[in-house]
């Protein structure tokens, strides 16, 4: 019996270093998205991408090297979407339902990069956690500068304040999309900004909380 000739995979095209770095980035994405970290493998990272392994390990010599590259990205466009939701306005009022549409908006977006942040089943790897602390440490520190200029309150004190803001977008938001949008995205904004709005509006205290 004559063996059936297998389709050969057609090569993929040449492409300038950066097009093709973005390139096994998008396809180590959803495969570390769809699998996790420890079940991802480089073959099928590179079957995605249609290249061979040796095209791979020329731009990232091992799996954590790709991990950590996707992950500095996704920290990026987290750190960035607050960037610009803070921006957006010069009312304190405005930026806090802004932050949090930033949250909600980036956990509910294509291809699923908040899971890489918020759920990335390496965290104990000192070079991830590094950048896991990092996202939520320059998210809560763009905020507690606007509480600081705002509130009355000591440095330590905003810091708080703002990882406790930052905290709570990102745990609600998190929620929200594991409940299957039960709650209309819009709405669930509306009432999380409430909520923190008239707590953050209530500063300056007519009485210190320390001597």
């Amino acid at each position: 019996m004559t063996a059936t000739p297998q389709t050969a995979r057609p090569p993929s095209p040449r492409l300038p270093r950066p097009a093709r770095r973005r390139q096994l980035l998008g396809a180590a994405r959803e495969v570390f998205v769809a699998q996790g970290y420890h079940s991802a493998a480089m073959d099928e990272i590179a079957e995605r991408a249609g290249v061979s392994k040796p095209v791979l390990y020329q731009h990232f010599p091992g799996k954590l090297d790709l991990y950590l590259a996707l992950l500095d990205e996704s920290v990026a466009e987290l750190v960035g979407a607050v960037s610009a939701a803070l921006a957006s306005t010069g009312d304190n009022r405005e930026r806090v339902p802004a932050t949090f549409r930033a949250f909600f908006d980036y956990v509910s977006g294509a291809g699923e990069a908040f899971r890489l942040v918020f759920e990335s089943d390496l965290s104990n790897e000192q070079a991830v956690r590094a950048r896991l602390d990092r996202a939520l440490y320059e998210c809560a520190e763009m905020v507690s500068e606007f509480i600081r200029e705002d509130a009355g309150v000591s440095d330590a004190e905003a810091d708080l304040l703002g990882m406790a803001l930052v905290g709570m977008a990102q745990v609600s938001a998190r929620y929200w999309l594991s409940m299957e949008r039960e709650i209309d995205q819009e709405i669930a904004e509306t009432l999380l900004s409430r909520l923190a709005w008239r707590g953050i509006s209530g500063w300056p205290l007519a009485e210190p909380l320390h001597e």
